[in-house]
């Protein structure tokens, strides 16, 4: 790249002149490409995204017919029902829906806006530095254009991506994370039926069960109030530790032809987003790596509780999905790509094992009440070991707090700690 040409523009002639005819034209096409995003407060822009994701889902979009939407709506409710007997939450779901690709776009760009945002801002920013200080006043209006590039990058590799998942995701909830409004179960009937062709899987059977694991999330994110945030803030810890190359950020930017827009959507991202594997990112995706799995896993049991003997195919949608999950999606590839974050639940199988047994334990009240608090979710320790978890619990239910709550001896004098030490061993718990 040459160091005479900022920002790598293949330009002839060394620094370009802003008052050169070539150059005019330039300026002219990158205003208009940027309009939009100058008159936006965030980093990214939105409608750049939104605009390319719909263009480019519009002509391959089957959309919903009526007899798919109420196939949709009759499984959600369905398993809604299903799902009462085997678990203390409450039913999440407000509104039953049978998306159509554009649909998704439309309903769940509000969150990737919010997953989204951290990094390109980082990116943003990053892309400003590239301006030497001593240069901005040479380029002028070229360098004033130059902090729009960043919201205008991230705004079409966002809007390919959007339309590339929009082809392949099943349900509102597929990759763990509430993308849709809260209380809206949806399907996606067109995704769905390509799914089950590729697979040989009964439609009906299917539809059911995609139906049940979308009815089991929004009843953990609507009644355990805590989940969503928690989850959402460690996806934006770690994503708040994204190193940005500046090296890779030159190079990608030295591939735009600003006369061919085009060029952009062939930028790859995941060579500019670098994680910096500090302590605090590495906490941060432990933390979500480990309560993702409980999610899934959460989920997974409860669905086979709920479907029993309903399904004959249970076994082998299940393994699908596990695979699924397991190899990285599109949901997850196109989640690595945007916010630098391989977003996949690893130890599904044990997680679902550890609530499984828990169920066996507990019953479904005392595996259910472990969400009333994070604190009390089991750890990634947990999930390495969910038999050693599980034989080292006991109930607290079991044990006399009235001792506590009269101020025992213990707590006042210490002379019966010996004896409280050998309660849990007596319990044999």
């Amino acid at each position: 790249m040459s160091s005479d040409i900022p920002f790598g523009f293949n330009m002839p002639g060394g620094m370009p002149d802003p008052n050169d005819p070539k150059v005019k034209q330039m300026l002219a096409q990158l205003q208009q490409m940027m309009a939009a995003s100058t008159s936006q407060s965030g980093p990214v822009n939105w409608d750049m995204a939104r605009q390319l994701a719909d263009n480019a889902t519009r002509a391959e979009d089957p959309g919903v017919d009526g007899v798919a939407r109420t196939k949709t709506n009759e499984a959600l409710r369905l398993a809604d029902l299903w799902l009462g007997p085997v678990t203390t939450l409450p039913s999440g779901i407000t509104t039953t829906a049978a998306w159509s690709r554009m649909d998704w776009i439309a309903n769940t760009v509000d969150t990737w806006k919010r997953l989204c945002d951290p990094v390109a801002q980082k990116m943003v920013a990053s892309m400003g530095d590239l301006v030497p200080d001593d240069m901005r006043a040479m380029l002028g209006p070229m360098a004033d254009l130059m902090k729009g590039l960043g919201s205008v990058m991230f705004g079409t590799q966002l809007g390919q991506a959007l339309a590339g998942l929009a082809t392949e995701v099943l349900t509102s909830t597929e990759i763990g994370l509430p993308l849709g409004p809260a209380g809206t179960a949806a399907i996606l009937p067109a995704n769905l039926t390509a799914y089950g062709e590729g697979h040989e899987l009964p439609d009906d059977e299917l539809r059911l069960y995609m139906a049940l694991r979308e009815a089991a999330h929004h009843r953990l994110y609507a009644h355990v109030p805590w989940l969503k945030a928690y989850v959402f803030g460690t996806v934006e810890a770690y994503a708040s530790g994204i190193h940005i190359d500046p090296n890779a950020v030159e190079e990608a930017v030295g591939e735009i032809d600003p006369s061919r827009p085009e060029t952009m959507q062939g930028l790859d991202l995941s060579e500019v987003l670098k994680p910096t594997d500090t302590p605090a990112q590495k906490a941060a995706l432990a933390r979500l790596e480990t309560v993702l799995a409980l999610i899934a896993g959460w989920v997974t049991h409860t669905v086979e509780q709920a479907a029993g003997d309903r399904l004959p195919s249970l076994p082998q949608l299940g393994e699908l999905f596990q695979r699924r999950r397991a190899a990285g999606g599109p949901a997850e590839q196109t989640f690595a790509t945007l916010v630098g974050l391989e977003l996949r639940p690893k130890r599904l199988r044990e997680a679902t094992l550890l609530w499984k047994r828990l169920t066996e334990e507990r019953g479904v009240d005392g595996r259910d009440a472990i969400w009333e608090h994070p604190d009390l979710l089991p750890d990634a320790e947990a999930l390495a070991d969910p038999e050693g978890y599980v034989s080292g619990q006991f109930d607290l239910g079991d044990i006399d707090m009235s001792f506590f709550e009269e101020g025992g001896g213990a707590a006042e004098g210490g002379s019966d700690s010996a004896g409280d030490d050998e309660g849990p061993d007596k319990k044999d718990a």
